[in-house]
C-alpha cells in the first residue's frame, strides 16, 4: 500500500484545527502534520496530560485524519541562534521578547517538552530546526577559520546533546529539516552534524527537497547518503529562476517577488524530480508518511493544496516485489 499523504499545519496555523481537519479531509488528506503553535497542539498540555493528547486524536478522529508527526521548528530554531533578536518575537511567549537568552533557555525546555508529548500523543517523530550559531559566517568575510566553524558545531552539540537525551529516554526521534540557517543545510554540514553529536541515532533528518534543490544539491544524494536517518519526508517544491539580474541569494528580495533567483512552488510545478525522489525512498525502505508542506506566494492555498494532495497520490506507488522478468524462473 502506498504511503499515507499528510498535510503540514504550519503555514495554516492561522486557522483553527477543526476548521483545518474539515478542509483537510475535503481536500483527500489521510492526516495532518500538527504544527506545535496556534490551537494546533499546545506543548504545554500535551506533554503532561494524555486526556489532553486524546482529545486532539478525536478530533482528527471525527474527521477520518490520523497523525505521524509533530513539529516545533519555531522554538527550535531559537535554542542555536547567535542573535535571538526581534525577528523572533514571534515564536516565543511575551515574557521573552527582548531577552535572547531567556528565549533560548524557553526554547531547550519546548524541545524538551515536544518529545514527551510526542510519546503522549503516540507519534514517533518530532520535525523541526536546530537554529545555527554559524550561518551569519556563511560567506567567509570577515575571514572565518575552521576553527569558528568547530566551535559552532560544539555549541549546537553542548544545546543539543540534553534535548535528545530526553528523545532518546521518551523513544521518540528528532527530525532536523535540513535547511539554510540550519545547523544542517546540505550533505556536507549534515555529515558533520551527525559527527557533532556523537552519531546518536536519535538524531536524523526531515527530508525537505526544496531546499536542497534551489541550492543544487542533489535531492536523491542525500537520501541516499543518509538512508537510516531518513525519519520523515516534506514534499515541497522550488523553481530557479535566474536571469542575469537576480542571483541565487535572492538580492533580499521578497518571496513571491518574481525578480528572485529561486522559490518555492506548489507541487509540480518547480523543478524538483519528485519521480526518482519516489524511487529512492522505495530502495531505502522508507515507509513513514509523504507530507505536503504548501508554500506557494503565486497560488491560493487552498486551491494548491488539493492539487498537492492529488500530486502526491498520482506520484506515490509501492515498490515491485519481483524483477519485471522474474517470470521467466518460473
Amino acid at each position: 500500500m502506498a504511503r499515507k499523504v499528510t498535510l503540514f499545519t504550519g503555514q495554516w496555523a492561522d486557522l483553527p484545527l477543526e476548521n483545518l481537519c474539515e478542509m483537510a479531509a475535503d481536500f483527500g488528506y489521510d492526516g495532518l502534520e500538527l504544527a506545535c503553535w496556534g490551537d494546533h497542539f499546545d506543548l504545554d498540555q500535551a506533554s503532561k496530560s494524555k486526556r489532553y493528547c486524546d482529545e486532539k486524536r478525536k478530533l482528527l478522529g471525527a474527521y477520518g485524519l490520523d497523525c505521524w508527526a509533530i513539529s516545533n521548528h519555531l522554538a527550535g530554531q531559537l535554542v542555536c541562534d547567535p542573535n535571538n533578536d526581534h525577528r523572533s518575537d514571534m515564536f516565543a511567549p511575551k515574557s521573552t521578547h527582548g531577552k535572547p537568552e531567556l528565549k533560548r533557555k524557553w526554547a531547550v525546555e519546548s524541545m524538551k517538552k515536544a518529545a514527551v508529548a510526542a510519546k503522549n500523543f503516540g507519534v514517533p517523530v518530532v520535525n523541526g530546526f536546530t537554529g545555527s550559531p554559524i550561518w551569519h559566517m556563511l560567506y567567509a568575510f570577515p575571514p572565518v577559520t575552521q576553527a569558528d566553524v568547530k566551535k559552532g558545531f560544539d555549541f549546537f552539540a553542548k544545546m543539543w546533546k540534553p534535548i535528545l537525551s530526553v528523545f532518546s529516554k521518551n523513544r521518540v526521534k528528532f527530525a532536523q529539516e535540513v535547511h539554510p540557517t540550519e545547523i544542517a543545510f546540505d550533505i556536507y554540514t549534515a555529515e558533520r552534524a551527525i559527527a557533532a553529536i556523537g552519531g546518536l541515532k536519535t538524531f536524523g533528518f526531515n527530508f525537505d527537497p526544496s531546499h536542497l534543490f534551489w541550492q543544487g544539491v542533489d535531492p536523491v544524494k542525500f537520501i541516499r547518503r543518509f538512508h537510516d536517518r531518513i525519519y520523515h519526508v516534506h514534499m515541497k517544491d522550488a523553481i530557479v529562476t535566474l536571469d542575469g539580474e537576480s542571483g541565487i541569494l535572492s538580492s533580499h528580495l521578497d518571496f513571491g517577488d518574481s525578480r528572485r533567483g529561486w522559490d518555492f512552488r506548489s507541487l509540480g510545478r518547480g523543478g524538483v524530480d519528485f519521480e526518482e525522489i519516489i524511487r529512492t525512498l522505495n530502495q531505502i525502505g522508507y515507509k513513514g508518511p509523504l507530507s505536503v508542506e504548501w508554500e506557494d506566494s503565486g497560488m491560493d492555498r487552498c486551491h494548491g493544496a488539493q492539487e498537492a494532495c492529488d500530486f502526491v497520490r498520482d506520484l506515490d506507488f509501492d515498490p515491485s516485489e519481483m524483477a519485471f522478468d522474474g517470470q521467466f524462473d518460473r
